[in-house]
């Protein structure tokens, strides 16, 4: 039985990760568990996330997946708009909470999608890479 979509087509912070992701070389799009991933041959992202909570699911519909190096993991959890996302966190992903689609941060989403992508993608593509 397939996922259902957990995710809005017109999104615009969707579509932010979207042009952001896309523009990795190498990068393409699929829609994994309900949910829009990021790839070369491995994922580096996911649009949306989930973690459980005194056994309830929350869900976060805004925010990016990621998997970054420990030290700046490990920073990151120490805010508030961070979390260890459900089956994805104990191998070291992270969510993180996206800024208003128009809004200030979007230069770290950049950031953590290039450093995720470093971490996932075959050495040939990153090399390709500015």
């Amino acid at each position: 039985m397939p996922h259902p979509q957990m995710f809005e087509d017109d999104d615009p912070r969707l579509a932010r990760v979207r042009a952001l992701a896309l523009a990795l070389p190498g990068a393409a799009e699929k829609v994994s568990h309900g949910r829009p991933a990021f790839f070369t041959t491995k994922v580096f992202a996911y649009y949306g996330g989930s973690q459980r909570i005194d056994g309830e699911w929350v869900q976060h519909a805004h925010c990016v997946m990621v998997l970054l190096e420990l030290d700046e993991r490990e920073a990151l959890l120490e805010q508030e708009r961070t979390f260890v996302p459900a089956y994805l966190g104990p191998s070291g992903w992270i969510g993180v909470q996206l800024p208003e689609p128009d809004g200030a941060g979007w230069d770290e989403v950049t950031e953590w999608l290039d450093a995720s992508y470093r971490r996932t993608a075959p050495a040939r593509l990153v090399r390709q890479l500015s």
